[in-house]
């Protein structure tokens, strides 16, 4: 009796689990069947950095060492804001949204799905510059470096997964790449993500602490040993403020508006 009681109890959650992996799965893989998402998303980090990166950095790998870490955060930075920003937006303008509040899902599971497939993408756009940089880029890393860069490129998806639901729940599913484009794009210029601040005038470098990317890229360049030698708290809180900060913001206007 007490083996049926045990099992009754532990459906549910094996249940409630495997709901969380399909909707993790079936979030990737629609994305991963989308060449408009999906290709950009993988090949233009890989690109810019073989251009910046190795080609007009060849025979300097401290250069490649340097743009190896803050390319794999703007991959990163990237999956995360279209993963969610166009994807939340289209999904509420189609009803979508709507559709899964009214099934039998555990709560939460949309949003630990997106994140689950942001944190993916992640992970492949990391990998990927990574073999470029050790390849064709010269970067030699120890073992250790190289696990804990992956581990700082993925974990970037958090506060970018934020941003972009909130930009999710406040454009129409038309307007939302603009939107993210015009945060993306800027902001990986201005945290120093696509050359170092120390190549852009003055006031790059003054305001660069105000942006999230900025903080994620410094954790990322601290394992490198090239950032601007700020503490690790600093950059965590900013970090830890940011997503609470913008995954409380769009909660609220998704409770509200839907």
């Amino acid at each position: 009796m007490n083996a049926i009681a045990d099992a009754n109890l532990h459906r549910p959650r094996q249940r409630m689990l495997r709901s969380y992996l399909l909707e993790a799965k079936y979030e990737f893989l629609r994305l991963l069947r989308a060449p408009m998402f999906s290709l950009p998303t993988l090949l233009f980090p890989a690109m810019f950095y073989l251009l910046f990166g190795v080609v007009m950095n060849r025979g300097n790998p401290a250069a490649a060492t340097y743009l190896f870490a803050t390319y794999g955060v703007f991959g990163v930075m990237g999956a995360a804001l279209f993963g969610f920003g166009v994807t939340v937006a289209m999904d509420r303008e189609r009803g979508l949204l709507t559709l899964k509040r009214a099934l039998p899902m555990p709560p939460g599971a949309y949003l630990l799905g997106k994140m689950a497939m942001a944190a993916m993408f992640g992970l492949m756009v990391a990998s990927l510059l990574a073999a470029l940089a050790a390849l064709a880029g010269g970067v030699s890393l120890r073992p250790a470096q190289w696990a804990l860069l992956l581990l700082v490129h993925v974990a970037g998806a958090v506060p970018f997964g934020a941003l972009g639901l909130y930009i999710g729940t406040l454009s129409s599913g038309g307007a939302a790449p603009a939107v993210v484009n015009l945060v993306y794009l800027p902001l990986s210029l201005l945290s120093g993500l696509w050359l170092p601040l120390a190549m852009l005038p003055g006031v790059f470098a003054t305001l660069a602490p105000a942006w999230p990317p900025y903080h994620v890229g410094q954790l990322a360049l601290k394992v490198v040993g090239m950032d601007a030698g700020q503490p690790v708290a600093l950059h965590l809180g900013v970090l830890a403020l940011v997503s609470a900060g913008f995954f409380a913001l769009a909660r609220a206007r998704l409770v509200r508006n839907g």
